[in-house]
């Protein structure tokens, strides 16, 4: 958070003298003595603020002999179940904790098909020195609910490359207590034979996998061998309770991809006969073959050539049964990953090209054994036929607020989708993961009667989205914004309801947001990989709360870091990931490079003096009093890592969770004072005060009392209750935390893959317990100022923007229909951006189209295009170019425009009529 002008010189003063002096204050006195008993616990309900999904999914697992026993797992996120009765999925690994982080990277899972309570998961985060612990395989008799665990003796990299391979981990359909785990690195082939309480290498499988992506990665994550990717077992060889006796084993090996036991285990030769050049992500054995899938790369990025392949499992015999073959290299540039046969019809199985970027991802499905093939879409560019619906109404960032040239389209159909498959009860469901969601249906078999499927995302409750920051404040009609990786950051008003995500400035990832404190309208955030074809920057600037954003401007190659701003949101410090910290003397303005403290040092301001910044760099705290243009050094011994931030109406005081504990400064960081019970701490934040108190609430990710945990204090650190328990730890969480200031006992928890948590309090004290004790200062604390009056607030800011408005068309000639939305992009002072969707929804392709609507707010269009407008008052027409008027059903087409705007009020038209032709 940060500070502004110039206004107190005595502390400027003092801290000059301070740096003459070469000395800096250092933390030595200890807050809240030593307690009598460990901290106390309270019970919480925990639950997730909605994004659904937001990360890689890949794998699904259907159990083959209970129905509606679906798993997914994710490469950061954890492991999930399906609950059909709420057609949404249950996190099962919450109760790792930071000790155990890396459980939430899942390699591979097996569900038991003959008990079909057990479940296994192989976990472990990466195979290098980011990730301290050894993998283990973990296994529960209770569908997930509980689970223990057996520690492997080397790693498991379940966000490793290869990562989308498998199943890894198997079961002996027939003697359920033997388990096949496929491990990278080297490790080779282990098995189980105790239901996966102990392992043993099986010493004499003679491959254990020798491909790397590339042997010269100096940043050690590329350089790995990928190991073993699949094993599958012919059931029909074995008999209940006796050893399944042919198993076959996909080895990441270019040529030596498939090997096999044919007296279970006792012995393996190579497959004869079997296609080389290619790695088998997937296989599967039904029907008498064996399906096998295959790609030149690992992926789950990467992938120029592929094939599909079936071996007959009698004769030996090898067939290609390619969609598109590798030797057609003008059309296959991708890799095949995604493989499922139905169990139901085993001539009728689905791949998919999963490293196919450009148009879109490919998934194809046959009935006649791979003899013949339908695509989900067919292209000849630049046209495209879809024989699929999309439907993302419910999870609305799904298009990422893109507008793509045909034959792209927005939404994908999806991107790394190596998970995918059919409902071995139902030939109608089928789910595939992509790297942002699962997607699935329930009409799959429209498809091979010339019909369309209907896709809509099947992610409900999965949330694996890594969150940067959080901000909640305590005005406005949005709780809580933030700051995520990969997908931007949303602005939630609802916090049960998916949001569009941020836009106009895009960030893939948003690192670092602020609140003006004494005027919270007034909201900035940065981040890093901003659209720059369309001229984005990497900060983006809002005056009503974040509903709208424009572009501020940066200083050259600025991204990332961290932002703060000021109390009555006039100034901005910016200290940026890699070019020094900056400050701007107004809301979104230019930028000057800030003296006195280090790059890539955190920035805070303080909540009530608008001239104040503050920043922390390895242990070393930094004071700004006038505006951010200089900055001081002030305490140090504080820790290497940790996270701060500025008591809301009080000037000058400062909570640090750190390295070695937790601590409080009441004098502007001149001095700080640790709490005794508090060891280490990673995130700390304010939420509304306790009943009858004065003071806000303090939340922290914290070890205290020797026990690690979310905390909360009511009475300024004199006593700390638990809030959190055993089976809601959410493994290296807490890095961004925030209470929330309208709302007693709620804290809003970021997590690095289950997304967003939010905890509520179930107990709410009935009467406040006794005033806390005077200052805790490590030095006498500055007197508190009185809160600065705001200075005049930047120029008008633009409105929140409603959702978008359809209507549907009456039904045109001869079946023709279209429905038309209209949606706000982007706005700023004076102008904003919109967007025209129009869909075929009849029986025929439209020849043409036109788009009706009234103004209300008295907006003019300057410019369209993909469509050609007549404005005449308020009154708007727009009709197709002549490029895109013929939409087959179910197609879509865009038209985008720049119009100018009052700056107190942008509504949505309604009605958008839209008339097909």
């Amino acid at each position: 958070m940060q500070p502004r002008a110039r206004r107190t010189r005595t502390l400027a003063g003092t801290l000059a003298a301070t740096l003459t002096a070469g000395a800096l204050a250092v933390v030595t006195q200890l807050a809240g003595g030593t307690p009598a008993a460990a901290a106390s616990s309270e019970p919480y309900t925990w639950k997730n603020v909605r994004i659904d999904g937001g990360g890689f999914v890949p794998g699904i697992i259907f159990n083959p002999t209970e129905q509606n026993l679906i798993y997914a797992r994710t490469d950061i996120g954890g492991a999930y179940r399906w609950n059909q009765s709420t057609s949404s999925w249950i996190p099962l690994l919450d109760f790792a904790g930071w000790d155990h982080w890396n459980y939430n990277g899942v390699l591979s899972l097996a569900t038991d098909p003959v008990q079909t309570s057990k479940v296994y998961a192989a976990v472990g985060m990466y195979l290098n020195s980011w990730d301290p612990n050894n993998g283990a395989i973990l296994r529960s008799s209770d569908k997930g609910a509980t689970w223990a665990a057996t520690t492997l003796p080397f790693k498991v990299g379940g966000n490793m490359p290869g990562r989308g391979m498998g199943e890894r981990l198997a079961i002996d359909p027939n003697r359920n207590s033997t388990l096949y785990f496929g491990a990278e690195a080297g490790n080779g082939l282990w098995r189980s034979t105790d239901s996966g309480v102990t392992w043993a290498k099986v010493t004499n499988f003679p491959n254990a996998g020798n491909y790397v992506q590339d042997p010269a990665d100096t940043n050690n994550y590329l350089n790995f061998s990928q190991g073993i990717g699949w094993v599958a077992f012919d059931k029909s060889t074995g008999t209940a309770g006796n050893t399944t006796q042919t198993i076959y084993v996909g080895v990441a090996d270019l040529q030596n991809t498939v090997y096999r036991s044919l007296n279970g285990g006792t012995s393996w030769e190579r497959v004869a006969g079997q296609p080389t050049g290619y790695l088998a992500h997937q296989g599967e054995i039904a029907g008498g073959y064996l399906y096998i899938t295959t790609s030149d790369k690992g992926g789950p990025y990467d992938g120029g050539h592929g094939d599909v392949w079936k071996m007959q499992l009698s004769t030996g015999a090898w067939t290609q049964i390619s969609p598109v073959p590798s030797s057609d290299t003008s059309n296959n540039y991708f890799g095949y990953s995604g493989l499922s046969v139905d169990r139901q019809n085993p001539n009728t199985l689905m791949v998919t090209g999963y490293s196919s970027w450009y148009p879109d991802t490919f998934i194809w499905r046959s009935t006649d054994g791979g003899a013949t093939w339908r695509q989900f879409y067919d292209y000849a560019w630049p046209n495209r036929t879809n024989r699929y619906t999309l439907n993302i109404s419910g999870v609305p960032w799904l298009d990422f607020n893109e507008q793509k040239s045909a034959p792209e389209q927005s939404p994908k159909l999806g991107w790394m989708t190596e998970a995918l498959e059919i409902d071995p009860f139902n030939a109608n469901r089928m789910l595939f993961g992509t790297g942002a969601t699962i997607y699935g249906t329930t009409n799959l078999t429209a498809l091979d009667t010339g019909g369309t499927v209907a896709l809509s995302p099947f992610i409900k409750g999965l949330e694996e989205t890594a969150v940067l920051d959080l901000i909640s404040p305590p005005t406005g009609t949005s709780p809580l914004i933030s700051g995520v990786g990969d997908i931007g950051g949303f602005r939630h008003t609802n916090l049960d309801v998916v949001p569009d995500m941020f836009d106009m400035p895009y960030f893939g990832s948003t690192n670092s947001l602020d609140y003006a404190e004494l005027n919270p309208s007034y909201v900035v955030r940065v981040g890093k990989g901003a659209r720059t074809a369309n001229g984005q920057t990497n900060i983006g600037v809002s005056s009503d709360g974040g509903a709208n954003w424009w572009s501020g401007s940066s200083p050259s190659g600025a991204q990332g870091g961290t932002v703060a701003l000021n109390a009555n949101g006039t100034r901005v410090v910016w200290s940026t990931e890699a070019n020094g910290v900056f400050y701007a003397t107004s809301f979104g303005g230019g930028f000057s490079q800030a003296g006195g403290v280090p790059a890539t040092a955190k920035v805070e301001s303080d909540r009530v003096n608008p001239n104040k910044f503050y920043a922390l760099y390895n242990g070393t705290f930094y004071v700004s009093t006038n505006g951010g243009q200089s900055f001081a050094s002030t305490a140090t011994g504080l820790g290497a890592t940790g996270n701060f931030k500025a008591m809301p109406g009080v000037e000058g005081e400062i909570w640090l969770a750190g390295e070695t504990g937790v601590y409080r400064s009441t004098n502007s960081g001149t001095s700080f004072t640790k709490f005794a019970a508090s060891a280490s701490g990673v995130g700390i934040g304010f939420g509304k005060a306790a009943p009858g108190r004065t003071n806000m609430a303090v939340y922290t990710m914290a070890t205290i009392d020797g026990v690690r945990g979310v905390y909360r204090s009511n009475d300024v650190g004199a006593t700390w209750v638990r809030i959190n328990d055993a089976q809601h730890q959410y493994g290296n969480a807490g890095d961004a935390i925030t209470g929330d200031p309208r709302t007693y006992g709620r804290v809003y928890l970021g997590t690095n893959g289950r997304g967003i948590i939010y905890g509520d309090a179930t107990v709410t004290p009935s009467s406040p317990p006794p005033s806390p004790s005077a200052s805790t200062s490590a030095s006498p604390s500055a007197s508190p100022s009185a809160s600065a009056s705001p200075s005049a607030s930047p120029s008008a800011s633009p409105s929140a923007s409603p959702s978008p408005s359809a209507s549907p068309s009456p039904s045109g000639p001869g079946g023709k229909a279209c429905t038309a939305t209209y949606k706000v992009l982007n706005s700023w002072p004076g102008g904003f951006t919109g967007e025209l969707k129009v869909t075929s929804t009849g029986t025929v392709a439209t020849t043409g189209w036109r788009v009706d609507f009234t103004f209300t707010a008295g907006q003019v269009i300057s410019q369209m295009w993909g469509g050609v407008k007549t404005q005449t008052g308020s009154a708007v027409q727009a009709v197709n170019e002549s490029y895109n008027g013929a939409l087959a059903p179910a197609a879509s087409t865009t038209a985008g425009f720049n119009a100018s705007w009052n700056n107190s009020s942008n509504p949505i038209p309604s009605p958008v009529t839209c008339t097909a032709l």
